[in-house]
């Protein structure tokens, strides 16, 4: 039997990589520019974890933001007949409300998942810490609620995977009290080896279940095998549902959200993004209904930067990037943070390939972990648009103090036990800045003009 299974995930994984790649080929906006120069680094042994509780009892238990009061609580059971019910309350052991959400469930080759649950809870009070326990049996887990005003601490690390520095990663991240973490893509590094799914859902379920994880897709996430009629996404859109419907998305591929001041919009790097998709007309839409005066900050989670000096995945969001940039700028996007590059990288405010001071400041934070490595190589000169570079993995952490304020730092893995801030920078508002407001109108006169006209 052993030897049977053996072989089994080895012709798995060869099938894996070889239709892995050929799909990537096809997307119209992976373009591989320089990455054949680019050699990686041997990776540090990936972590494995058991499921060792009964077959009832909840496992692999993340939560997510829903709404300004809500919170979904999503797991898995081996066994089918459990209930997609979550029970609730302040104190521990005492659960006060309780409710029923939804359940699926998928097969991928031979791969057959549990009993995935999602379940909506609600409302509740902010900066509040909640007891709950999944399905009525197993483990009580506890969260703390989002706080509904300033100030607020984003955790961010990108291209996670399940490895002993992804485990240091979130050691660090978790030494320090945060709100919520964002993951800009590349979760599992499952590549179509669906158990590995499995294994990061129990991996980081002690973070994962205590604050809410918002989340958005990357390249190893896509599992797509076109000739065998394997959809993308299958495994991401039915484990980490994110709240796409109630920010009138179609997709879990994008989505926004509001907490606390600030409007975060999680955009698809692996679905279609031209002036024609679906994605860009539903984000002309959502920015058309932000309330700076609400939701001052506004931040921007992407998996592919569109700013790059690495060697590594040179031009790759270069599509994307004259798509959607104009969009964004004209609503005057603070922050852009992206993943995809397996290194740090913080760059000046910028538009259009030229530092302006009404642009956002792009971040990549592609460093949580991952098995494949650092990228190591920087282009050279460094360009001036690029302020700070190093290869090393870490995290990031955005504290909005106020309406006009934040504190951005990144942390490097020091060791296993210690992270140092090796970058850290103060930013200002864009909507608050008068320069901009002044320069947005300028923009805009000329295509009033030409609207009226027409």
């Amino acid at each position: 039997m052993k030897n049977w299974y053996s072989s089994y995930h080895q012709v798995l994984a060869f099938l894996s990589i070889f239709f892995f790649i050929l799909h990537l080929t096809q997307l119209q906006h992976f373009q591989a520019a320089g990455a054949a120069e680019y050699v990686r680094p041997p990776p540090r042994r990936i972590i494995s974890t058991t499921h060792n509780r009964p077959k009832s009892h909840p496992q692999q238990v993340h939560i997510s933001l829903v709404g300004s009061d809500h919170m979904r609580i999503s797991w898995i059971t081996n066994d089918k007949s459990v209930p997609s019910m979550v029970e609730y309350g302040k104190v521990p052991g005492k659960y006060n409300a309780s409710a029923t959400g939804e359940h699926t469930s998928y097969r991928y080759f031979f791969y057959s998942s549990g009993k995935i649950h999602h379940v909506k809870i609600g409302p509740l009070d902010p900066n509040t810490i909640y007891y709950y326990r999944c399905g009525g049996v197993g483990d009580e887990f506890t969260f703390k609620t989002t706080p509904s005003k300033f100030p607020i601490q984003f955790a961010l690390a990108g291209d996670l995977g399940q490895t002993e520095w992804t485990a240091s990663t979130l050691a660090h991240v978790n030494k320090t009290d945060y709100d919520v973490l964002l993951l800009p893509g590349d979760l599992s590094y499952a590549d179509s080896q669906q158990p590995l799914w499995d294994t990061f859902g129990r991996f980081v379920e002690k973070y994962a279940s205590r604050r809410p994880w918002m989340v958005t897709q990357g390249n190893h996430e896509v599992e797509a095998f076109p000739i065998l009629k394997i959809n993308a996404f299958k495994a991401y859109n039915s484990r980490w549902i994110m709240p796409y419907q109630e920010s009138g998305s179609h997709s879990n591929l994008y989505y926004s959200f509001d907490v606390a001041g600030v409007h975060i919009v999680m955009l698809g790097s692996y679905t279609d993004f031209d002036g024609d998709s679906a994605q860009y007309k539903w984000l002309q839409a959502d920015l058309a209904k932000v309330n700076r005066k609400k939701t001052p900050w506004l931040v921007t989670i992407i998996h592919v930067p569109w700013y790059n000096t690495n060697i590594a995945h040179q031009g790759e969001g270069e599509s994307m990037r004259k798509a959607m940039e104009d969009l964004l700028y004209k609503a005057k996007l603070d922050i852009v943070f992206a993943g995809h590059v397996h290194a740090y990288e913080r760059f000046t405010r910028v538009y259009d390939n030229e530092a302006n001071p009404c642009g956002p400041m792009h971040l990549t934070v592609g460093d949580g972990g991952n098995r494949e490595g650092l990228a190591l190589m920087f282009k050279k000169p460094t360009s001036p648009l690029s302020l700070f570079q190093e290869a090393s993995f870490g995290h990031g952490r955005l504290r909005v103090l106020n309406r006009t304020h934040a504190h951005w730092t990144w942390h490097r893995n020091d060791d296993e036990h210690n992270s140092s801030i090796s970058d850290e920078v103060w930013l200002k508002n864009l909507s608050v800045s008068e320069a901009c407001k002044e320069a947005a109108e300028e923009d805009q006169e000329p295509s009033n003009a030409v609207n009226d006209e027409l």
